[in-house]
């Protein structure tokens, strides 16, 4: 029997899932399929609405070998292992005359641990454990949502927190979870057999198709502990999100709490001189930390260099006394013991990665109103951790709709430790950038409209101007409207404002409900807007009439006080290079880019993305900006924008009420 041709398993799965071949598609499956086939490496950049799921997954199942698909968010997670792989397995089975499994693995905290529903969990004042479902009052919220897991626990399959619906609080989901460092090993375990997170590794270790997330890649990656099996493509899908999401994984934080809570796990289980060490290297830091200013720290006072070294040293000393006693007084002391190790090698291996000091870390201080102060160390760049663990061994496809930024796809590449595309070297990964465009005819579809006429935003400052052009941008769209701000300050002035000014317009704003909640209102009616800040320039999908007016309030620049991303420019400019360009342009590139895709979701929506930010138009990096946002058309003329808002308004109007027209008639005639 002659092997399938890939576009005859193109045809058969996105028939099976509904959709329409596309050419963006084809052309993708076609590059993906050559990547693996060469285990060369590939960058897709694939425009909303190309299909870019099945694009990778049935070239990668066709290869027949183990791949791992990695996403960032958990809406893509479910639609992949819920909705694609399911019916494009079922679609090419009678043509690949096989069946490839499929898996999806987390991280351990994401599963239910059997030991501590069952068991209790330590209590930091008490020795042994306790039970949680008796200390919660059945009547508070914590209470009826550990009744709830408990209950779900009889009933689930997976154990997975992300299929509990409605979901639990963290601090629930904390009391029947543990971090990989805290678990006991399913050999120790007594629910070892059960165990709901060892079930996802051996289907992970038996499937053809794993789906995980950038975090997990990131710890498989850092750790050198291997997390995910072995694989021989390795595709990441939303992969703009990569490198900030490593960044998160390897990023370390003490703060006085999580201190003291390491003192309180450890105090029973040690001799009274280690215990005593920690409790006053604890409260040595804690003092320090009181008086702590935000900011990144250059050089490490004083100070600062003495408490930690007390720190770690204490940890050390009460790492190798848990060790060596054994407290047959204490209850299920194996539990009790791991949770306390984990505490205190956590808080040892930041104060030790500080004081150690790295010239490729970056440490600051950061303060939170409900927090207090807490010290933090970041890599400054995970490019060459990226480069040696991603990009060996194995074939890595790169997709997302927005990885080409001024144009070309050295910007993101350079952020993945790759060389210029096309650069030779002993050390460089050899990569393709391709880019299979749209389905959508942005030129026609959409505006891209800059207020050059207002003042160039400050710091801060007062934005009077920018308040009544956005106001009249919303009556000429008729509401219909998803603001994107660069502050959440700002996001939360504006709405305040514009309730005053045109009530008649409902304004959601991010943080009033869940992100869910929101999207869902917002989608529900035209005349609502919609207010927020970050998660809202890439997650929110709401294609026809309820999205035709996409307004930013100012160009995502990173704020100039951010710790992380000020070193980060700072480090290429004194090695010679464009830090302004290739920090903070790219990262406000990247956001404008996902933040202007929010407008056309569909081959029907017509609208206008706003950047009420003059700089746009003005400034030298402007054009670098523009050629990262979809091809719309372009004005600066704000009658005309107007005019053009209030016909796309007019047309959602009709549409709407010939749809209830049909409705009325439709429940006449029955």
């Amino acid at each position: 029997m002659t092997k399938p041709s890939l576009p005859e398993l193109l045809h058969a799965a996105v028939t099976a899932v509904g959709g329409t071949e596309r050419p963006g598609q084809v052309a993708m499956a076609e590059a993906v399929a050559e990547a693996i086939d060469d285990g060369a490496h590939l960058l897709v950049q694939a425009g909303t609405g190309t299909g870019k799921s099945l694009g990778y997954l049935v070239p990668a199942l066709a290869h027949g070998e183990r791949v791992v698909v990695a996403t960032a968010t958990l809406a893509l997670q479910r639609q992949l292992v819920e909705r694609d792989l399911p019916r494009t397995v079922d679609a090419l089975h009678p043509l690949l005359c096989r069946r490839p499994e499929f898996a999806m693995l987390k991280g351990r905290s994401n599963y239910l641990c059997l030991h501590r529903l069952h068991e209790g969990m330590p209590q930091d004042e008490e020795e042994g454990l306790f039970d949680q479902f008796e200390a919660a009052a059945p009547t508070s919220k914590l209470g009826q949502d550990l009744l709830r897991l408990r209950d779900w626990s009889d009933e689930t399959e997976t154990g997975d927190r992300d299929d509990l619906t409605p979901g639990v609080s963290d601090r629930a989901w904390s009391q029947v979870s543990v971090s990989s460092r805290e678990c006991l090993g399913a050999t120790k375990c007594a629910y070892g057999a059960e165990c709901f997170a060892e079930m996802a590794r051996e289907r992970a270790k038996l499937a053809e198709v794993v789906v995980t997330n950038h975090a997990l890649l990131a710890i498989d990656a850092i750790e050198g502990a291997p997390v995910l099996p072995q694989h021989e493509v390795l595709i990441v899908d939303e992969a703009h999100e990569l490198v900030s999401r490593v960044t998160g994984v390897a990023t370390g934080e003490l703060t006085p709490g999580q201190v003291n809570r390491a003192v309180r796990r450890a105090a029973k289980l040690v001799n009274e001189k280690a215990a005593d060490q920690l409790q006053t290297a604890a409260e040595g830091f804690e003092r320090l930390m009181e008086l702590a200013l935000p900011g990144r720290l250059e050089e490490i006072p004083e100070d600062l260099g003495y408490a930690l070294m007390a720190l770690r040293d204490a940890c050390r000393t009460v790492i190798s006394a848990i060790g060596a006693t054994r407290d047959k007084s204490v209850q299920d002391e194996d539990a009790v013991r791991k949770q306390a190790l984990a505490s205190v090698e956590s808080v040892h291996d930041v104060a030790e990665r500080i004081t150690h000091g790295s010239e490729w870390d970056v440490v600051w201080y950061e303060r939170h109103d409900r927090f207090g102060a807490s010290l933090r160390v970041a890599p400054m760049s995970v490019s060459g951790l990226l480069r040696e663990k991603l990009f060996t061994d194995r074939s890595v496809v790169l997709t997302s709709a927005t990885l080409k930024l001024g144009g070309d796809f050295n910007g993101v590449g350079a952020s993945l430790g790759l060389g210029p595309e096309g650069a030779e070297g002993d050390d460089l990964p050899q990569w393709k950038g391709v880019d299979v465009g749209s389905p959508f005819d942005y030129p026609r579809q959409g505006i891209l409209y800059v207020a050059k006429h207002l003042a160039r935003p400050a710091r801060d400052g007062d934005r009077a101007d920018m308040l009544d052009e956005l106001t009249e941008l919303i009556q000429a769209a008729g509401g219909r409207t998803l603001g994107l701000f660069s502050s959440m300050r700002a996001a939360q002035l504006a709405a305040e404002e514009l309730r005053v000014r045109i009530p008649e317009f409902p304004i959601l704003l991010q943080g009033e409900e869940t992100l869910g909640e929101l999207i869902k209102n917002f989608a529900a009616d035209p005349r609502t807007c919609l207010f927020g800040t970050l998660s809202l320039w890439q997650g929110v999908d709401v294609p026809g009439p309820s999205c035709q007016l996409v307004v930013m309030d100012k160009i995502p620049f990173p704020r100039p006080d951010d710790p992380l991303m000020s070193a980060r420019q700072k480090a290429v400019e004194e090695a010679g290079g464009n830090g302004f360009m290739a920090v903070a342009a790219t990262h406000a590139a990247l956001l404008m880019a996902q933040g202007a895709g929010r407008l056309v979701r569909a081959s029907g929506d017509r609208g206008v993305v706003a950047v009420l930010d003059q700089r746009l138009a003005t400034a030298r990096y402007g054009s670098y900006l523009k050629a990262s946002l979809p091809d719309f058309w372009y004005t600066t003329d704000r009658n005309q924008v107007r005019k053009s808002l209030a016909a796309i308004d007019a047309a959602a109007q009709q549409a709407e009420a010939e749809a209830e027209a049909r409705e009325q008639a439709q429940t006449e005639a029955q």
